[in-house]
């Protein structure tokens, strides 16, 4: 009995294996072409991504001036962070350019949107016109701020100032106003891109709901209010995440038009991690400003998803 007992579990082990190793096999035979596909992009994927991720993270522990092998120095990078006023004004700088330019530019994004929304004639156009910024190259962009907020009397701004009587402004030159100018850029050079976010997501909106409101009685304003903002909530969150990102990752404008000045009133993160590991060539204290970099957005980016990552149903 006990021996019939043995040999019926080993047949059945044996069945066991026949039957996965099929399964395998028609598994391969039906997915082969996917995974012979994917091989590259994992490939690409580990080379160029998940490669300088781990590297960067030990060279954070290290003392590396591209030259010659780089020297462990456990965390003396991680606590130099802690006594570089530098750093620390790097930060401050880029929060308050997220507060001078995130907010804004979801308006005036969201604004666009309702206009070109509305149906009238010429939207089309306008659609166009508001988009070109987005598809025009950044120094191109930078050079005509540079321009219109020239901190001289032949500015354009300050011609216009001149004009209603009030004195010529620096502007770039000005460590209070400097920030707020290259905000002004990023918003002119984005908002493009953030009205057609929330034109698609007006486009998708159930016009059953704004007939109901219209028989209610219920007003353009109240009808904004009520039915359009609440429901714009997904495209609210997916703003807010794009832009969050791309205001502490901001580096071009103040590359191009401030160099981090003046008093280093627009030096960003980004800006000092690009002149700590490309000029000064400390690439260890560099990457330790990438993961600072990164932890901020991490950490900003769950806030906003626990308040604004909720479903929408337009039932």
């Amino acid at each position: 009995m006990e021996s019939a007992g043995l040999n019926t579990a080993t047949e059945a082990q044996v069945v066991y294996k026949i039957s996965r190793k099929e399964k395998m096999k028609r598994h391969w035979n039906k997915y082969a072409l996917v995974y012979i596909f994917l091989v590259p992009i994992l490939i690409h994927f580990s080379i160029f991504q998940l490669f300088p991720i781990l590297f960067s993270f030990y060279l954070t522990f290290t003392n590396w001036p591209v030259i010659g092998e780089p020297e462990f120095i456990g965390l003396k990078n991680w606590l130099g962070l802690l006594h570089d006023p530098l750093a620390w004004k790097a930060i401050g700088n880029t929060i308050m350019f997220s507060i001078y330019y995130i907010v804004p530019t979801m308006a005036v994004g969201l604004i666009l949107a309702l206009l070109i929304n509305s149906g009238k004639k010429g939207t089309g156009f306008f659609k166009a016109v508001f988009f070109l910024p987005v598809v025009t190259s950044f120094v191109v962009v930078s050079g005509i701020w540079a321009w219109i907020f020239k901190g001289t009397d032949d500015g354009f701004v300050n011609m216009l100032l001149h004009a209603i009587g009030i004195e010529p402004q620096l502007f770039l030159s000005d460590s209070d106003q400097a920030l707020i100018v290259l905000a002004g850029l990023s918003i002119f050079k984005v908002c493009g891109s953030t009205m057609i976010y929330y034109y698609a997501g007006l486009q998708s909106m159930p016009h059953e709901l704004y007939e109901a409101a219209k028989i209610d009685g219920a007003g353009p304003w109240k009808t904004f209010w009520k039915i359009t903002f609440p429901l714009l909530l997904p495209i609210h969150f997916y703003v807010a995440i794009v832009t969050t990102i791309g205001s502490f990752q901001i580096f071009d404008s103040a590359f191009l038009l401030t160099s981090g000045g003046p008093s280093n009133s627009t030096i960003t993160i980004v800006y000092y991690l690009y002149q700590e590991g490309f000029t000064s060539l400390r690439l260890g204290y560099a990457s330790v400003l990438a993961y600072v970099l990164f932890f901020i957005i991490f950490v900003i980016s769950l806030i906003q998803k626990k308040y604004m990552g909720k479903e929408v149903s337009y039932k």
